[in-house]
């Protein structure tokens, strides 16, 4: 073989043998602005769905409004401090994931198999970063498995045990599968599988449900970061009667920032479709479908049919009409929610620029849904 051979071959071979670590660093990071607090944004969703003011009672409504301006109170505090728009949006998912109304982390639904099963990914703006985790059963905040897989690892998305194994050597807090019982999802649950049978849906499992309803408050032992159990007490009946159930409802929460820096940030976390089968994994923690940031172009999260919104790349096709045909962000949008439902799909969005200009369209009845600027003051709607 000749020199210029030799070389030649040498030169075609070397990227196959870059290590991987090389292969997962980010694209280049897009420069930070000037520090300027008065373009902090964070715009958050609870899930979009049949929610309207019919089926919604005043208890409820009540309850979601709170748990909503909490979420929203606490990526503020993170905005406002000068903290970065990843923090927010972490903060903010942590809240409603931590919360039995939203159907993610507490409030997670049950599958057919009667198993609590929840997807999260987190997306950075300034390089592209990301992670996610999918299938997870016993880690609290799968928001905050999902950012551990994108600092701590080469990866960009882990499933099922293997996901949980990385967040118990990373510190998560790791709990019980009975910390995730609500009685109002399992009653959905029991709901659903009437239907199938009702319907003459086969089903091809045919085993008894793993979970166990609980007619009294239930002690959970949870394990914190320092290894010390706390207790956490739920009381299925105030669960019952403040979570809504009626109709069609995507729980998925989400939340996207823009930082005093000019960064964008996209967190999305769910537990996914009531009476799911086997190992059903939806849009929230696939990138470019339930969840996408990028500072060229803007932040996003989803809410709605899954199927629909992974074959519609919706938070990508959001994020290339505002970088290559130029659309306001709102347009852009409501472009893409629109080709979601000439699809057959029902859902929503979360979406911000790097101006701070913001969009929350749905084609479903009603979309939990908040947002709140530099002055402090949080606009939240739940109809349309």
């Amino acid at each position: 073989m000749s020199l210029r051979t030799h070389l030649l071959a040498l030169l075609l071979a070397a990227p196959l043998t870059l290590p991987l670590a090389a292969q997962a660093q980010s694209a280049a990071p897009v420069a930070a602005l000037a520090p300027d607090p008065s373009r902090i944004t964070l715009v958050i969703h609870g899930g979009a769905g049949t929610i309207t003011r019919a089926n919604m009672t005043p208890e409820k409504e009540q309850a979601y409004n709170a748990a909503l301006d909490q979420a929203l109170q606490a990526g503020y505090a993170v905005l406002k401090r000068g903290g970065t728009s990843m923090d927010a949006v972490e903060a903010s998912v942590r809240v409603m994931e931590d919360s039995p109304l939203f159907n993610a982390g507490k409030g997670a639904v049950f599958t057919h198999e009667g198993r609590n099963e929840m997807d999260a990914a987190i997306m950075n703006g300034q390089n592209l970063a990301a992670g996610a985790v999918a299938g997870v059963t016993v880690v609290r905040n799968p928001i905050a498995a999902a950012r551990a897989v994108m600092e701590k690892s080469e990866h960009v998305m882990m499933t099922g045990p293997g996901a949980e194994q990385f967040a118990r050597e990373k510190g998560l807090t790791i709990v019980e599968p009975a910390y995730f019982f609500t009685q109002a999802r399992y009653d959905q649950l029991q709901k659903a599988l009437a239907e199938d049978r009702a319907a003459g849906t086969p089903d091809q499992l045919n085993a008894p449900t793993k979970a166990t309803p609980a007619a009294a408050p239930t002690k959970v032992k949870m394990k914190t970061k320092a290894g010390k159990p706390t207790s956490v007490v739920t009381d299925p009946a105030q669960d019952a009667r403040l979570i809504f159930t009626e109709g069609k409802k995507y729980g998925t929460v989400g939340a996207v920032a823009l930082d005093q820096y000019g960064n964008l940030a996209a967190a999305t976390s769910t537990g996914g479709m009531t009476n799911k089968r086997y190992g059903r994994v939806g849009d929230a923690p696939i990138i470019g479908c339930g969840t996408y940031a990028d500072n060229q172009s803007c932040a996003v999260s989803c809410t709605g049919w899954g199927e629909y919104f992974i074959r519609a790349t919706v938070a990508r096709d959001v994020a290339a009409r505002v970088e290559f045909q130029q659309q306001p962000v709102a347009q852009a949008a409501q472009a893409t929610i629109d080709k979601v439902a000439k699809l057959g799909g029902d859902g929503g969005l979360i979406a911000l620029d790097r101006q701070g200009n913001l969009a929350m369209p749905f084609n479903s009845e009603g979309m939990y849904r908040g947002f709140i600027k530099a002055d402090g003051k949080s606009q939240i709607q739940i109809y349309k």
